[in-house]
């Protein structure tokens, strides 16, 4: 049942069990292995890997499947890369490149993603989006699926410029940033048109406009150049009828009634925004994907790891959009037999 669950949460249809999604568990091997029985390691093929990630999204009931196609790479060429830390198992995601084509802040403020960048294929685009939820919806036909985008504005400037230059263009002339963030506005307007085309019920809009501790540029700023934008992006999407979800990393208390307005149907989150605030104000009429907080699952006993499920369940249980999930990932770091007991809390109250 675990589409059925999902389809009736995402149309706020309360299903009698509260359904369920999870992030970066599927690449915890171990954990995966202890759940489905299935030999699979850092080095098994990608056939074996992907057999086993199903096998235990299956059984830990997954019924939404959080996924975006346009990311850095529509950048081409013109992008910062600003390394990786280790995170997969393995260590397999470690890159120490570091590099950024923007030597002056000046560079930044003066950036036209339309002349550097360019117009874009509007039916290709239609087309990309289209393929890859269909793709996704092989992969996981039990559950709900989506397509979206990553690089929505703030996160697309980041992808585009990194943190130093981004924040030294910013901090130099806040109003030409904010020329420079409608003008990749415009240009990634056309992804969402075409996207909007796509045949397609549910999109996944991306954008980390916040840091852990709230907004990285003044609140006017971001309701100057920000919401706008959004409210534009999301005008076609709304009009083909489609369910949008909205995820940033971080804390966006600040922010929520903004991107609510804007239209989003849904909202997904790591623990630092306040499940309870938005479940007060939003419960009723919106989708709340999390938000149970993974540095409980990492090192917290057994009995913090139940009184967290609990909060989470306990605010969620009567809102009727309400999907369990630990709000920022289960790496692969994380103890295999708090992995399990959290699963098995969740399945002994998920039922409403």
């Amino acid at each position: 049942m675990s589409y059925e669950d999902g389809w009736a949460a995402i149309n706020l249809e309360m299903p009698k069990r509260i359904p369920r999604t999870e992030y970066s568990a599927d690449g915890h091997w171990d954990l995966i292995k202890a759940v489905t029985g299935i030999d699979v390691r850092v080095e098994s093929s990608d056939e074996v890997k992907s057999e086993a990630q199903v096998a235990f999204m299956r059984a830990w009931n997954y019924c939404f499947f959080w996924s975006t196609l346009i990311g850095r790479a529509e950048f081409g060429e013109t992008y910062t890369d600003m390394g990786h830390a280790e995170y997969a198992a393995g260590g397999v995601d470690r890159r120490d490149t570091v590099f950024c084509p923007f030597k002056e802040p000046e560079e930044v403020l003066d950036f036209d993603p339309w002349e550097v960048l360019g117009e874009k294929n509007g039916r290709e685009l239609t087309y990309r989006f289209g393929a890859h939820y269909q793709a996704n919806c092989q992969t996981h036909s039990f559950g709900v699926n989506m397509t979206g985008i990553y690089v929505t504005l703030i996160s697309g400037l980041i992808d585009l410029f990194g943190w130093d230059m981004l924040l030294l263009a910013a901090g130099m002339d806040q109003e030409g940033f904010g020329a420079l963030a409608n003008r990749y506005a415009s240009w990634i307007q056309q992804y969402f048109d075409a996207l909007a085309e796509a045949d397609v019920p549910v999109v996944m809009i991306h954008d980390d406009i916040v840091w852990a501790t709230g907004p990285i540029f003044r609140p006017t700023w971001y309701r100057e150049y920000v919401f706008p934008n959004y409210r534009k992006y999301l005008a076609p999407l709304l009009e083909s009828g489609k369910k949008v979800m909205f995820c940033s990393d971080g804390n966006f208390n600040e922010f929520v009634d903004d991107i609510a307005d804007a239209g989003v149907h849904g909202f997904v989150f790591e623990p630092l925004t306040d499940l309870a605030f938005v479940v007060e104000k939003y419960g009723q009429t919106h989708v709340i994907v999390g938000n149970a907080d993974t540095r409980v699952l990492l090192s917290g006993t057994r009995e913090q790891i139940r009184a967290e499920v609990e909060r989470c369940v306990s605010l969620g249980r009567g809102c009727p959009g309400f999907f369990m999930a630990v709000g920022n990932h289960i790496p692969p770091n994380t103890p295999i037999e708090n992995a399990l007991y959290y699963n098995q809390v969740y399945e002994e109250l998920c039922w409403r």
